[in-house]
């Protein structure tokens, strides 16, 4: 085999090729038709909120996908032992995912394959609809022959009816590698968020539609794209550089630079209506990055992701309330999102009324302009469907009225 060299097929026969592997599979995406929704579960620990939301929130979700174990950079191995009974009683396949450190320069092939094979053991027992596994690796690209040759000694290891995925990375898409990778698993699964510098962004639309018309034309098996459903705090130091990331649990220091990152709703249930318009080559669906719990709070709500997923339009209303406090003449205002699109936090909350004494809390401070009182917003911020937000207090002799300016 001639490696470096991609053979393009004449595109009647790679038309040819995909329309039966779509009939084979049954699998393949009509043009405006909802693709499948899948959910990465992502929890290292199952908290009774998290066995609530697979019990609750996977109306629209075909398949879940639970992580099963990770290797870490120094190459410490660890599994997860989820919800059993929760995964069987969704009655919907269970693909396991072994993450490993794509910072891992190197690895014992024999001792990874044996805890693999020990996990595909393991889940096999459990009385789930056990799909298959996947491996999520974010390698270098001078790591994707080695990769390759990891997923070649796999494959024998699955049983029949069992899948074997793997997730891809844009940065892949120059490597004469990538396609060799890509033939040795069953599907594969795009990831599109979270994939550049954070000073990028969370999410490009227009950069992931290219990645994914791209990536097409890397594969003939089905695959999926990952979507965020999730929103991150990055820090960075004096020096510029990243010096933490707050997403599932939190380690940020308040004192550093921080910028909120977040995958809007109302925007990736725009990107999913116009790829649904025109589904490139191969897509069979979604995989949504991460089943949201009530604890999760930088995850969507439950009515952002149940609209997102269900295609159904969402409804932002963002309001500002002057509510009467205890004492006489004093007012707490207070932002409440009444939609269920979760929402950024405004700029601005404009106080209307000659209030005499006022100051901001929560990420809010109080500025006096030509045009009177104003809360500013002095960092980002996420405002869940259904959530309210305590962001000042004011002293007015009658009950003021607030403005909001996003």
């Amino acid at each position: 085999m001639v490696t470096g060299v991609r053979v393009h097929l004449p595109l009647f026969r790679w038309m040819g090729l995909w329309l039966l592997a779509c009939g084979v599979l049954a699998a393949c995406a009509p043009h405006g038709a909802s693709l499948p929704n899948d959910a990465y579960v992502w929890q290292r620990q199952w908290t009774p909120a998290l066995v609530q939301a697979v019990q609750s929130e996977g109306q629209s979700v075909r398949a879940w996908r639970v992580l099963a174990a990770e290797m870490d950079v120094q190459g410490q191995w660890r599994v997860f032992t989820p919800d059993w009974r929760a995964l069987a009683d969704s009655g919907k396949p269970v693909v396991a995912v072994v993450r490993i450190e794509g910072q891992l320069r190197q690895w014992n092939e024999a001792a990874l394959l044996a805890d693999v094979q020990t996990v595909l053991g393991r889940w096999r027992q459990q009385g789930i609809a056990f799909a298959g596994i996947e491996l999520d690796h974010d390698a270098g690209t001078a790591r994707l022959p080695a990769y390759t040759h990891f997923l070649q000694v796999l494959r024998p290891s699955l049983q029949a009816g069992e899948r074997l995925s793997l997730t891809a990375l844009p940065t892949w898409l120059e490597s004469a590698d990538l396609d060799g990778l890509l033939a040795q698993a069953d599907e594969s699964v795009l990831q599109v968020h979270a994939v550049q510098s954070p000073r990028a962004g969370l999410f490009d639309a227009g950069k992931a539609r290219a990645w994914m018309q791209d990536f097409a034309h890397h594969t003939r098996k089905p695959w999926r794209v990952a979507l965020p459903a999730y929103g991150t705090r990055v820090s960075w130091d004096t020096q510029g550089r990243v010096s933490a990331i707050e997403s599932e649990r939190p380690t940020l220091s308040r004192d550093d630079d921080t910028s909120e990152l977040f995958a809007d709703p109302r925007a990736m249930q725009q990107f999913v209506s116009t790829l649904e318009s025109d589904v490139p080559p191969g897509l069979i669906g979604i995989v949504w990055f991460r089943l949201p719990t009530s604890d999760d709070a930088r995850a969507w709500s439950a009515a952002s992701w149940q609209a997102v997923l269900g295609r159904i339009a969402l409804r932002a209303s963002l309001v500002a309330r002057a509510e009467p406090a205890s004492d006489a003449g004093r007012y707490d205002v207070r932002l409440v999102n009444e939609g269920d699109a979760d929402l950024s936090l405004p700029s601005l909350v404009r106080v209307d009324g000659s209030c005499v004494l006022a100051d901001g809390i929560n990420g809010y401070t109080l500025q006096r302009g030509t045009a009177g009182l104003y809360l500013q917003r002095s960092r980002t911020g996420t405002l869940r469907a259904g959530q309210a937000l305590l962001v000042g207090w004011l002293r007015c002799p009658a009950p003021p009225s607030l403005r909001v300016e996003t």
